[in-house]
């Protein structure tokens, strides 16, 4: 296999102080950082690059702020991944196995306005996590770790594949891990997300069956009043459940707690939930 190439930020705001800053903090940290201040300049480019150049995109990322005039960040994500060009919810969504084609970015959010639908909204694309701003550098870094190992795991997907397009089929891959299991000391290699899963099924099961039926109108993006009608009780149980499932979810706010119920959505669509 070749080496790894270098790991890219397309970055995508239309605030040019935001995209300076956030460029130098970035380019300072290591990465190869490309910007655009509209989401209709970086379609065109990344369309450009996926023709000429698709190397460019290869172990990258989309850091998109989700408001901005025009086209939206929202509509952009939509549009890229149409072309498999970004990641949706389903890792092999528009995923092409063409010679020389790149594997879809994953995509980091961004929003100065903190509204719930718009995180779900944002989650439900295939979204790698939702940042509000201003955010701490080490909330970015984490947001990044996470997209460039979506995005490494797809590169490596994409070497496998073009390693494996010419050649015979190979029938000998269950004998030989049959082989290998039955070897005592054989074990299944670990799963470094596992740990948050079982934690998060954790939380989820010290949830009463109303805190559950609230917890599930807020990850909808619904507002209090909308839970206590759909639910029969009034708006003040409500805001007593949540505050109760918050605390045993261990979410600061109502955004944390759909970026996390989402993100096991997502990963459990994406085939990485065990």
């Amino acid at each position: 296999m070749n080496p790894k190439p270098p790991r890219t930020v397309f970055l995508v705001d239309d605030n040019a102080d935001f995209r300076h800053s956030a460029q130098w903090w970035l380019s300072g940290a290591g990465y190869r950082v490309c910007d655009f201040g509209d989401a209709e300049s970086a379609l065109n480019a990344l369309h450009a690059l996926a023709a000429d150049k698709p190397e460019e995109l290869l172990s990258a990322c989309l850091l998109l702020d989700v408001r901005m005039p025009g086209l939206s960040g929202l509509d952009l994500h939509d549009r890229l991944a149409a072309g498999g060009l970004a990641m949706r919810a389903t890792l092999h969504d528009g995923f092409s196995t063409a010679p020389g084609a790149a594997p879809p970015l994953p995509v980091v959010y961004m929003t100065g306005h903190g509204d719930v639908p718009l995180a779900v909204a944002a989650m439900q694309k295939g979204a790698v996590t939702l940042l509000e701003k201003p955010f701490a550098d080490d909330a970015l870094e984490h947001a990044l770790e996470r997209a460039f190992a979506a995005a490494e795991s797809a590169w490596a997907r994409a070497q496998m594949e073009a390693a494996f397009r010419d050649s015979p089929p190979v029938t000998a891959v269950a004998p030989a891990r049959a082989e290998a299991e039955a070897d005592p000391g054989w074990h299944m290699p670990p799963d470094p997300g596992h740990a948050g899963r079982l934690e998060y099924q954790r939380r989820l099961e010290t949830l009463s069956r109303r805190q559950r039926q609230v917890m599930a109108g807020i990850v909808a993006g619904k507002l209090s009043k909308q839970i206590a009608f759909d639910t029969g009780v009034s708006g003040k149980t409500v805001e007593f459940h949540r505050k109760c499932l918050m605390d045993k979810m261990q979410a600061r706010n109502a955004m944390e707690l759909v970026r996390m119920a989402m993100r096991e959505s997502v990963e459990d669509d994406m085939g990485l939930a065990a």
